[in-house]
């Protein structure tokens, strides 16, 4: 089983590079992020017509979450709230759904699929940054929650943080840099902690393998990247990863997204 993690920047724009890039991948479901479209846009008819089932959670020009699959996904949930409904911070929690960034569901054989988009923060110290460190938080409350239905995990998206410094191109400086700072690889590695294992680490120990580059200064051209987009896996998936790799060729395509397909292989 294949799955592939993609902020593809606009679903829209990025659609003819979506459709053609699932013929060609093969992958068993595709999970999606910055779609930037609310529910009732998303160009479904496209996938429908070539056999995929879709499950999305978007809003107007910002973040939103989708799932792609060959076969149907079971139980998908938007958001943390229904999951963490009766909890004492539920009111507290609902602020983190206006923004649509997660979105789970049950593949078979009985795997939860978690993908989020976690956010940006923007700039250290700012609220936005502050916001994604709070977001975390309830991130971690979320897969406590999901632990407890007792199924395997995988966990995947846009983490927005690059946990180490092999997974930056140039990380001498970026201490105090956004989607590098201390409390933001604290707070993903917290999440981390609750029994999950970075699925392209297993297979890849060298620096300069990213996901992310940005548009300017020739980034992608000259590979000063960010590895930011993941596979975390539950130790029962873990094992049976039998390949983790970054498909650097939709990054090259005309007016491409800024991130590249991440994808996972599972011996099940």
């Amino acid at each position: 089983m294949k799955i592939a993690t993609w902020n593809v920047n606009s679903i829209r724009s990025r659609l003819t590079h979506v459709l053609d890039w699932l013929e060609s991948s093969a992958v068993d479901v595709l999970c999606v992020q910055e779609t930037k479209v609310p529910d009732e846009l998303f160009p479904r008819s496209p996938f429908e017509e070539r056999g995929y089932h879709l499950y999305v959670s978007g809003q107007k020009s910002y973040n939103g979450v989708a799932l792609i699959g060959r076969l149907p996904i079971e139980n998908v949930v938007c958001g943390f709230g229904e999951v963490l409904e009766g909890t004492e911070t539920l009111d507290d929690i609902e602020q983190f759904d206006e923004q649509k960034r997660a979105i789970s569901g049950v593949i078979a054989p009985g795997i939860r699929l978690v993908n989020l988009y976690v956010p940006n923060g923007s700039s250290v110290g700012s609220e936005k940054y502050d916001y994604k460190l709070r977001w975390f938080g309830v991130l971690r409350q979320y897969l406590q929650k999901l632990q407890a239905e007792g199924k395997p995990i995988l966990m995947c998206g846009d983490f927005n943080i690059a946990l180490e410094d092999r997974d930056i191109c140039e990380p001498e400086n970026k201490g105090d840099h956004i989607m590098a700072s201390f409390l933001e690889r604290e707070a993903l590695q917290s999440v981390i902690e609750l029994g999950f294992a970075d699925a392209f680490r297993k297979f890849t120990e060298e620096t300069g393998h990213y996901s992310w580059w940005d548009y300017r200064a020739a980034s992608f051209r000259r590979n000063l990247g960010w590895r930011i987009d993941h596979h975390y896996l539950t130790p029962d998936l873990y094992e049976k990863a039998v390949g983790c790799v970054i498909d650097r060729a939709p990054r090259s395509l005309p007016q491409p997204s800024d991130h590249t397909p991440v994808i996972v292989e599972l011996a099940l």
